[in-house]
């Protein structure tokens, strides 16, 4: 499709109060154009849009050719700039998981009107994602302009049966329901207790992590593991279960799926554990946190840049150290804002860093 780029588009002649703007945003969905749309005190509109020259060109021709109910004088666009891609930015959907049960299309609809394009679900039960089979999210994601880059569910000790050295059926259709969205990863999201007490029962499940892995592979996916707190506080024969992760895991069929905050409840910094493996987080949650008294945990989540974790230093060291291609927002406490103002604000702080 080529080199992205951003327009800024001015749009005269009747076009506030009769649709044009609403109109509009739908439109640069459907075509997988991102940025906003917004009315000038002049009665006028004012269009940010970014996408490839070909996608604003067809764009700026139908705004041009918009039938009404009002009119269009003029509309004129200049090229601001080409866009420089960082990676890909998306968001885990359990950020906004309450208005996700409640209304998929429309929690997915408000998103993409914010400018996201890519997401990663939380939500795989009896083979549907959010209440909806493979093919008809596929569809509802593609009406919207918006991908599924990554998925999130639980790989289990019952889905591995050792006797015949396989994954049970269930599991292979994760795999297949995951393929049917095209996601680039499919990843685990937890790993029990009960596999983390034994350090040969552990070293076990790396193996079948790996196995999974080559089982991913054949669908064009990487397989992924996303930590929590535990990994950093627990250890194996006196060795972090994260350092055992780390040696144990084949780094072209298992991605480590770095959380940079969920660390800190572990008692990890995010500086230091990417120095330690630079190169090896090419898919990673970008989340801040900030601290709380009270409850089991000394952190809870906050929007990107107003906490402890100082994510803008630990995204530009991960574009030092290479590899890092996709970070997806995730935030899970909102102090009082809701789930939609936060991730609304986590974007924004994103594209004002740069990617």
């Amino acid at each position: 499709m080529g080199e992205k780029v951003l327009y800024k588009i001015h749009v005269t002649g009747r076009v506030q109060r009769v649709g044009f703007r609403w109109s509009t945003a739908n439109e640069a969905i459907t075509r997988g154009i991102t940025g906003y749309v917004k009315n000038l005190s002049d009665g006028s509109v004012y269009i940010e849009a970014e996408g490839s020259r070909e996608q604003l060109n067809a764009f700026i021709k139908w705004c041009r050719d918009w039938p009404g109910p009002g009119f269009v004088d003029s509309v004129s666009s200049e090229l601001f700039s080409p866009v420089k891609q960082k990676g890909i930015v998306g968001l885990q959907l359990y950020s906004i998981r309450d208005d996700m049960t409640k209304d998929p299309l429309g929690s997915l609809t408000r998103l993409a009107k914010m400018g996201y394009v890519y997401v990663e679900h939380a939500s795989y039960v009896d083979r549907k994602f959010y209440g909806y089979s493979p093919s008809e999210f596929k569809k509802v994601l593609n009406d919207l302009g918006l991908k599924m880059i990554s998925g999130h569910t639980v790989l289990g000790k019952e889905h591995w049966d050792d006797s015949k050295k396989d994954f049970i059926d269930s599991w292979k259709y994760t795999v297949e329901d995951a393929a049917a969205l095209e996601q680039k990863y499919l990843i685990n999201s937890w790993m029990d207790e009960s596999i983390r007490k034994s350090y040969d029962v552990f070293k076990h499940y790396m193996d079948i992590y790996n196995k999974c892995g080559e089982l991913c592979k054949k669908y064009g996916m990487k397989f992924g593991y996303h930590n929590h707190n535990f990994e950093f506080s627990e250890k194996l024969n006196n060795e972090q279960l994260f350092d055992i992760m780390m040696k144990s895991f084949d780094p072209d069929l298992v991605v480590v799926q770095l959380d940079i905050a969920n660390l800190y409840n572990g008692g990890a910094v995010a500086v230091d554990v990417v120095n330690q493996y630079p190169g090896r987080f090419e898919n990673i949650h970008v989340k801040d946190g900030i601290k709380v008294t009270g409850g089991s945990e000394q952190y809870e989540s906050t929007i990107v840049g107003e906490g402890i974790v100082n994510v803008k230093k630990v995204l530009k060291l991960l574009q030092k150290t290479g590899n890092t291609k996709v970070y997806i927002i995730e935030q899970e406490s909102y102090q009082g804002k809701t789930p939609m103002e936060c991730v609304k604000a986590d974007l924004e702080v994103m594209k004002k860093w740069g990617y």
